[in-house]
């Protein structure tokens, strides 16, 4: 996933459709030097991490 597409799913109040390693996840925000985002799955929200961007897919 690229970075603007991530940073606007992360603003947006809308819910999408985002997996990581075929888990659908949440974005919690993108570090646009790193490439990686603080995501967190949507059955564990304590279970946060930080992945990088291209191991994301929007479905």
């Amino acid at each position: 996933m690229n970075k603007q597409r991530a940073q606007e799913i992360a603003a947006s109040p809308v819910m999408a459709d985002v997996t990581y390693n075929e888990a659908p996840i949440y974005i919690q925000n993108v570090d646009e030097s790193n490439e990686t985002a603080r995501i967190y799955p949507l059955d564990e929200p304590q279970n946060e991490q930080d992945v990088p961007l291209s191991n994301l897919k929007e479905h």
